[in-house]
């Protein structure tokens, strides 16, 4: 896409010096305002899925592309979904990392994203095909810009559950869209600074992330059009996450909250 759309703009641009009054051609305009309309119908398009698979485990389909998030819970959790064309880990708990589910879904030589401390846990067999990011960094695959946001805890602190630098949110940003995946994190600045998020998954367990006020705060800060609360499991159960859908309604009507099963197996 970002091929074509420089190959467009040269075109204008050669073609502009060749005639010097084409500005003025009516029918030059029209056919300029046509091309840019494909271009953003043919970005717009682009159909993003997220299918849960259970807390902070999903697979994304992105257009043909798909994505496992955290993988977790062995091969049976992803019967009939579709393999991975590259994976992101996020943290080294359980509930992020889990050797046996990697192994488990023979994957190859498919790409898997981590911080270095997650590469550090892992079998060795496996290094080759991690990709190694920390905060701030950035990689590319499949056309994908991926770039590892910080997650921790407040105040930063060196006993905390998440230490600043350990794990990796990340955004991932293809033809314009763009998605945030926070991780086990807090109401962070460096979330709060983040701008043009189409989609936006976001924790809510107490002790290890924030509470559903500190997470509807924060994204009401950098309003994204899409939120999907997830990861909101803690130790009193799950969080409130209706409440939080009622206060990023109240703080700005125009952020959907979108609410997944991520705990189907729960009991009501």
């Amino acid at each position: 896409m970002k091929q074509l759309i420089t190959f467009f703009i040269l075109t204008i641009f050669f073609t502009g010096c060749k005639d010097g009054n084409r500005e003025n051609d009516p029918e030059y305009n029209s056919e300029v305002t046509e091309a840019s309309k494909k271009i953003e119908q043919e970005r717009d398009s682009v159909n993003i899925e997220i299918d849960p698979v259970s807390h902070a485990t999903a697979v994304v389909n992105w257009g043909e592309t798909v994505i496992y998030l955290d993988p977790t819970g062995g091969a049976e959790a992803f019967e009939g979904k579709e393999a991975p064309d590259f994976i992101l880990i996020t943290d080294i708990h359980g509930d992020h990392m889990n050797a046996e589910t990697l192994q488990a879904l023979n994957l190859g030589t498919t790409p898997i994203v981590v911080p270095q401390a997650v590469k550090d846990e892992l079998p060795e067999e496996m290094h080759a095909q991690m990709v190694v990011i920390g905060n701030g960094e950035t990689t590319e695959h499949m056309g994908f810009n991926i770039e590892a946001i910080p997650m921790y805890n407040l105040p930063e602190d060196a006993e905390s559950r998440h230490t600043k630098g350990r794990g990796n949110g990340y955004v991932l940003e293809k033809d314009g869209k763009r998605m945030y995946i926070a991780g086990d994190t807090e109401d962070i600045p460096e979330m709060r600074n983040l701008e043009d998020i189409d989609m936006a998954l976001i924790p809510m367990n107490l002790p290890y992330t924030m509470d559903v006020e500190s997470a509807a705060d924060a994204v009401l800060a950098f309003e994204p059009a899409q939120v999907y609360p997830y990861h909101y499991r803690g130790t009193d159960g799950l969080a409130d996450v209706v409440k939080f859908r009622e206060l990023v309604r109240t703080g700005n009507e125009d952020i959907e909250v979108v609410q997944l099963e991520w705990y189907p197996d729960r009991e009501e």
